[in-house]
């Protein structure tokens, strides 16, 4: 809980060991604008109680400092939880749910659109060869045939993993299904 306010709400030096300097937290970053929170069904109950006083009266409290300040932020929020499901086993709060829950916008898993394939593999090149400063590569045939006869259990993160370990293990300027195989081999398994 401690890092979760320090990230959303910053801290004051002193606020905690090894608080050494002010810093400003996410909210205040993102005031008038937009704040994207990742995976909110894994939020501590404590978390969540601090963060439904940001949605609900738009305040919050730096740590630290015991003045209130306003909170101009619009959320988005994702999570592969079912939240209902954790409302009804008493580990989501439910007026924390009725606040995200304006628009829902479900997403299928990558293994059930397919299409998007191709176009997410050649972004996830481009980008990481460009940010890495490595010579740009291309999708063979083969390559596009392996990663659609893959499950893709891990969605899109599994998919950009695979696609940045093949961009390493590729000698030449063409990703083919050989080295896509490969980098499928060294995914860690998920466990059910």
């Amino acid at each position: 809980p401690l890092l979760f306010e320090s990230e959303m709400f910053g801290h004051k030096r002193g606020a905690f060991t090894d608080a050494y300097h002010d810093r400003e937290g996410r909210i205040a970053l993102a005031q008038g604008g937009t704040i994207f929170l990742d995976e909110i069904g894994d939020l501590d109950p404590t978390c969540q109680v601090k963060l439904l006083r940001v949605l609900q009266d738009q305040q919050y409290e730096v740590l630290g400092d015991s003045k209130s300040r306003h909170a101009d932020i619009r959320v988005i929020s994702a999570t592969n939880a079912d939240l209902p499901a954790l409302v009804a086993e008493k580990r989501f709060r439910e007026d924390l749910l009725y606040r995200i829950n304006l628009i829902t916008i479900t997403l299928a898993p990558l293994r059930k659109r397919r299409s998007d394939i191709p176009l997410l593999a050649s972004h996830f090149i481009s980008t990481y060869c460009t940010s890495n400063k490595i010579p740009q590569k291309r999708l063979a045939n083969s390559a596009l045939t392996a990663l659609n006869n893959y499950p893709w259990p891990g969605n899109i993160r599994e998919l950009k993993n695979c696609i940045e370990r093949a961009v390493l293990l590729c000698e030449g300027a063409l990703l083919d299904g050989n080295t896509i195989q490969l980098a499928l081999s060294q995914n860690t398994p998920l466990t059910s």
